[in-house]
């Protein structure tokens, strides 16, 4: 067999459907690990789509109260928009 075969598509969980229609909706700034968890999202929810490269993780330093806290903010990719549209 000759050429590329195309990868399957990643197979979404009901939750893991709401979590990335969640990231589309909030552009590019993406939603913090916090506001997904507050949604009811764990992070096994979380993680799958990060891991099938659908979303990505990034950590990235908040500056709240007068101090900077470490939290990771997550995107969704062209490619989770593509499994979103299906």
């Amino acid at each position: 067999m000759t050429g590329k075969s195309k990868a399957a598509p990643h197979r979404l969980s009901v939750a893991q459907r709401r979590a990335l229609v969640m990231l589309a909706d909030a552009g590019l700034s993406g939603c913090t690990e916090a506001l997904l968890r507050a949604h009811g999202f764990t992070a096994a929810t979380i993680a799958g789509p990060v891991r099938a490269g659908i979303a990505t993780a990034t950590a990235e330093g908040l500056r709240a109260g007068g101090k900077t806290i470490e939290v990771t903010r997550f995107r969704i990719t062209e490619a989770g928009r593509r499994a979103v549209s299906n």
